[in-house]
């Protein structure tokens, strides 16, 4: 099995966990601290920034399903020839805090012209950016379908306010990209990966809302130790495992 069908079976289980090194993250060090975490953890898929060093760099160190994530289609489009498993146009939340923001209009135009650039069979995953009013989000979404997008990414928002402490900051934080999350999946068939505040507090929350897959990145990328790395992403790992038990004993 080749490593992208891995993840789309993961997908279909609904047991699929993407760690995320960063999109603008462009320290080789930190990454390899993240991807080496997501590799000895069972986790599914591992999310890099698209920069060619770092990238053929990666991909030499990992067999787990590689994407790469940018806003710039050529970049994407240079990923899969240096080895990049799937293509995610996003994650547009790192950009907020750079005072980036991005239309819906702006986001299928890049997904079409990405679409243009890599070849038919490549995994495509495309981020709603969570911005959007949740009507826009959701036609938003079935233009993507349209378009052949595989995978939609939700997100929440950037925000400068102190969240709460403890478990309701937390929950704070992932409420947006929760509620985007029900709301796309009652009304697209693609399957969804929730991100934004995705850790083992809220994972089993991001599976209860529709998801099919979460993506998580500051709950294992800003830790200082590698073993709380490892140790973070074997507990989302585990909290995917038994959603898909869960899912199965459902059927």
């Amino acid at each position: 099995m080749s490593r992208i069908e891995s993840f789309k079976r993961a997908l279909e289980e609904k047991r699929a966990v993407k760690i995320i090194a960063g999109i603008d993250n462009f320290d080789i060090n930190s990454i390899k601290k993240v991807v080496t975490a997501a590799s000895n953890s069972g986790a599914t898929a591992v999310d890099i920034c698209a920069d060619a060093d770092i990238v053929s760099e990666i991909r030499h160190m990992t067999d787990l399903p590689l994407f790469v994530s940018s806003v710039e289609p050529q970049k994407l489009a240079h990923a899969v020839i240096l080895g990049a498993d799937a293509v995610e146009l996003g994650n547009f939340d790192a950009l907020y805090k750079k005072g980036k923001s991005f239309t819906a209009a702006q986001v299928l135009q890049l997904a079409r012209e990405t679409k243009e650039l890599i070849e038919e069979d490549v995994f495509f995953c495309v981020t709603i950016p969570g911005e959007l009013e949740i009507g826009e989000q959701i036609e938003l979404a079935r233009e993507l379908e349209k378009l052949g997008v595989d995978l939609i990414q939700t997100e929440g928002h950037f925000s400068n306010e102190t969240p709460s402490n403890g478990v309701r900051g937390l929950i704070e934080r992932a409420e947006l990209t929760l509620s985007n999350t029900i709301e796309l999946s009652r009304n697209i068939d693609l399957p969804i990966m929730t991100a934004t505040g995705i850790n083992p507090t809220t994972a089993s929350l991001a599976f209860a809302a529709g998801a099919s897959a979460i993506g998580c990145g500051s709950c294992v990328n800003k830790l200082d130790s590698e073993i709380a790395m490892l140790a973070v992403s074997k507990s989302l790992v585990e909290i995917a495992e038994r959603n898909a038990q869960y899912t199965v004993e459902l059927v």
